[in-house]
């Protein structure tokens, strides 16, 4: 009779901390004093969804919120399991419940997969307090999870891992395997192959620890019997070249500058270029998106207002998506930005007034646009003489909204390019009309009889 082979736990499953102390990122929830450390330490756990991108811990602080309670913990996959499972989980917490006095916390992992349905089964056991509900979700609860059962959790988004974050589980991942494998007694990494999974892991530890025990076979296999993991053998592992980059330095710089020019100049083939070339470098794709949202206001404004909706939706549907799929809504930013017609009158316009804030201070707003909530302000003079708009024609009145000390300043001056050509148009108009209606008002009294 052969002996059955040892089952292989993956790293990742190693590494999986079981107390609180041991967990790394999610300062915001789980700090001295944040809200989930709060809850753990109180153990009071209401029902919760974390709601976050692929990798970030949220089984893992499920699995610690039961080790510190005490509650019977019971794994459910929105997938492989039904309605069935969902009426054997209530009767055996109900056992637990009357015998133990344990409560049974239900992790639901992916519940954005639930339908309708396998939510109705439980939502009565999580409003009778029987199921205390962990889901894990990488998708927006709002749209996947039915009202009634929302109502009752409270949602915690969990943030992608930083670098730090990675590191640290880097450097704790190696002196695991060092410390409990005879094999591995003088393992090290290079500083530069760190890096390279890191920005290759892009947020996600179970990415990063699974691309470091393919390393790790890789090493074992070989004659090096240095155990040093370096860069040469890290891309071998995870199959990608680690392109000259360095996310705090001068190269980070050059690209981004590269990819806002090429935008700015209107060429989508250099500036598509200038994406793919930091997103496979590593770079952050969450500081791509917010340096495209930055770029629809400084350089399309009004031009396109369509360019910010959409770059905000190009952020959101990669935080949605994640790597590699939600790149590709990166990239279509990145084309419609660099095609849409430019204009940086919104940015210096901007620009234009807090300059003459620093210089001119804090001028009084003017008495008949001030606010009169009461009788003594009303006779103190606020308010007197305020135009109503929507009382005159066209809905526009001859009345200024500067301090008197600015009377008649203009600050935003539109382009003749895109939206911003129409706009430019309007105000003109607008300016004409009350020209007219001021010389009107002027005209001596014959004349206008005339």
């Amino acid at each position: 009779m052969t002996s059955q082979p040892t089952p292989h736990i993956p790293l990742a499953e190693q590494l999986r901390p079981l107390v609180l102390e041991d967990f790394i990122g999610q300062e915001h929830l789980l700090a001295e004093g944040k809200l989930l450390h709060r809850l753990i330490d109180q153990q009071q756990i209401p029902s919760l969804i974390l709601w976050g991108p692929p990798g970030v811990g949220k089984t893992t602080l499920a699995h610690i919120i039961a080790n510190t309670t005490g509650a019977n913990f019971v794994f459910f996959s929105a997938v492989l399991s039904g309605v069935k499972e969902i009426r054997s989980i209530v009767e055996q917490a109900k056992i637990i419940l009357n015998l133990e006095r344990r409560p049974t916390i239900l992790f639901v992992d992916e519940i954005h997969r639930f339908n309708k349905s396998q939510q109705d089964a439980f939502l009565p056991h999580v409003e009778s307090g029987l199921l205390t509900l962990i889901g894990a979700t990488t998708e927006n609860p709002s749209f996947q999870v039915i009202a009634p059962l929302l109502s009752r959790c409270r949602v915690l988004v969990l943030e992608q891992l930083s670098t730090k974050d990675l590191l640290g589980i880097t450097n704790r991942a190696i002196n695991l395997l060092k410390k409990n494998d005879a094999r591995w007694q003088s393992l090290t990494i290079d500083d530069d192959a760190a890096d390279h999974l890191v920005r290759i892991a892009d947020g996600d530890a179970r990415r990063l620890l699974n691309s470091l025990e393919v390393a790790c076979s890789l090493l074992e296999n070989g004659a090096d019997t240095k155990q040093a993991l370096t860069l040469d053998l890290v891309e071998e592992a995870i199959q990608r070249r680690s392109l000259r980059y360095d996310k705090d330095g001068e190269e980070h710089y050059n690209l981004i500058s590269a990819l806002h020019k090429s935008m700015r100049d209107s060429d989508p083939d250099g500036s598509l270029y200038w994406l793919v070339r930091m997103l496979h470098a590593g770079e952050e794709p969450l500081y791509i998106a917010r340096r495209l949202i930055r770029f629809a206001s400084e350089d399309i404004g009004v031009a396109d207002p369509t360019a910010l909706a959409l770059a905000l939706n190009a952020r959101e549907s990669y935080r949605i998506l994640g790597s590699p799929e939600g790149e590709l809504s990166l990239a279509q930013a990145v084309i419609y930005l660099a095609t849409a017609p430019k204009s940086n009158a919104s940015y210096m316009a901007y620009r234009g007034v807090s300059q003459e804030i620093m210089k001119s201070g804090s001028l009084p707003v003017p008495m008949h646009i001030r606010n009169a909530p009461t009788g003594l302000m009303k006779k103190l003079g606020y308010g007197e003489g305020y135009q109503y708009a929507h009382d005159h024609a066209d809905s526009i009145v001859f009345q200024e909204h500067l301090p008197d000390e600015l009377r008649g300043k203009q600050f935003y001056h539109p382009s003749n390019r895109g939206h911003e050509a129409v706009v430019g148009d309007r105000l003109s108009k607008w300016r004409k009309i009350l020209e007219q209606r001021q010389h009107q008002k002027t005209e001596p009294t014959h004349q206008l009889k005339k």
